[in-house]
């Protein structure tokens, strides 16, 4: 970040922090040092930086000449929550590029519910997640939906990016619900793939994510 504003010649006004992991919080010392008068914004969480202005569900901030409405989002943490503006979604680590954050604190109910509510969110809205992780959540999604040929096309283009050391992101809404196992819990493909795995016929959504983010734990390419 330092090297772009230099590049680039500008000076962040504030950071927008989704969750406390320090993969995303730990440079926030070295920015506020750098740019003193820097906002900060994140969840009511004692483990984010105590100067942060806390936010939640319903909130909006302007910024830059954008609003910026605040979603909580519990699963990957407990206080998770993402920012949207009118054409992006910034979802930290609950929606990623074809896959979703592990539950390091939250329950399946509750990551369900979160990625329920992204899902809802225009078609058109792109996604950018705190993480490039397209070719490995592929791999996966694909050893799952084999004969999605949306899914096919995906990962084709993400390997060109990739080769080209372009990233993958930011990505539309509308093609993660083609593509991503996640937010198709209720497709017939999911739900035979997981009841396969399972043994026997799994009844609800939840049950169907459940088992499905049990899987992509344990998987290996």
């Amino acid at each position: 970040m330092f090297a772009a504003a230099e590049r680039e010649g500008f000076s962040p006004s504030a950071v927008l922090l989704t969750h406390h992991h320090a993969d995303h919080i730990g440079g926030v010392a070295a920015l506020q040092q750098r740019w003193p008068d820097l906002a900060l914004y994140g969840p009511a969480d004692e483990r984010i930086p105590a100067d942060a202005h806390r936010v939640g569900q319903g909130d909006r901030l302007s910024l830059l000449g954008n609003s910026f409405d605040v979603l909580e989002v519990p699963g990957h943490t407990r206080s998770h929550i993402a920012f949207v503006t009118d054409r992006h979604l910034f979802s930290g680590d609950t929606l990623f590029s074809l896959g979703c954050g592990r539950m390091f604190e939250g329950t399946a109910p509750q990551m369900f519910d979160a990625l329920q509510r992204l899902a809802s969110l225009p078609g058109e809205t792109l996604v950018c997640c705190g993480h490039e992780y397209t070719l490995a959540n592929a791999a996966f999604a694909l050893h799952v939906d084999p004969t999605n040929a949306a899914l096919q096309r995906r990962q084709q283009e993400a390997q060109a990016m990739r080769h080209a050391a372009r990233p993958t992101l930011p990505i539309s809404l509308k093609s993660e619900l083609a593509t991503n196992p996640f937010l198709r819990t209720s497709s017939p493909e999911i739900r035979a793939a997981v009841a396969s795995r399972a043994g026997g016929a799994i009844s609800s959504e939840v049950d169907v994510f459940a088992e499905l983010r049990r899987w992509k734990d344990e998987f290996r390419a």
